[in-house]
């Protein structure tokens, strides 16, 4: 377990391992729908709950995971890392919020083979393309619509899953999730 790759597949395994439900989203996810990039790490979200102790002990030996970080995490309803030792590759473990949007794009989630860390295509559980375009426009709008990397990743969305979108699904939650504009502009450019 030297790559990048390897660490996903193992973190993967352990997830199925202990029937803990997940969604592969952020950078990952727009581009598996949109223009593929680099990403400096992985971002799930997770209904981790009473596994904590399992889901550490598989894990240890290939990753920096911490139970007492996890506990507290999952406490306060904010996100934790592991880091794989033999690659310092990161992934962004969110814990599964309970707000309607969060559980809908969970519910949502649809299975795709992904090549995002190269070597053998993995099938996992991605956010679907509309629900990725509505996280990256919430995030986009919440740090000042300055960031560059998020509004590309929004267009190579559009421009190569465009013709796939549920317009209905993304206009409803959009106007909810007070990003109208943004996805006005970003469909019409």
């Amino acid at each position: 377990m030297k790559t990048p790759a390897d660490a996903f597949s193992r973190l993967l395994e352990v997830l199925d391992r202990l029937e803990i439900p997940y969604m592969v989203g952020a950078s990952a996810a727009s581009s598996l729908h949109g223009i593929a990039r680099p990403t400096m790490d992985i971002d799930f979200v997770v209904r981790l709950k009473d596994q904590v102790e399992d889901f550490v002990e598989l894990l240890k030996a290939e990753f920096y995971v911490d139970a007492e970080m996890i506990r507290d995490a999952l406490a306060r309803g904010r996100s934790f890392n592991l880091i794989h030792y033999a690659s310092s590759f990161k992934f962004d473990i969110f814990p599964l919020q309970t707000d309607e949007h969060s559980q809908t794009q969970f519910r949502r989630r649809q299975f795709a083979e992904s090549r995002s860390l190269g070597g053998e295509p993995i099938e996992c559980a991605f956010a679907t393309a509309e629900d990725t375009i509505l996280s990256k426009l919430r995030w986009y709008r919440a740090t000042g619509e300055t960031s560059q990397r998020q509004w590309n990743d929004l267009r190579g969305i559009a421009q190569v899953s465009g013709g796939r979108l549920d317009r209905e699904y993304l206009n409803t939650w959009a106007a909810r999730l007070n990003v109208a504009d943004l996805l006005a502009r970003l469909l019409h450019a």
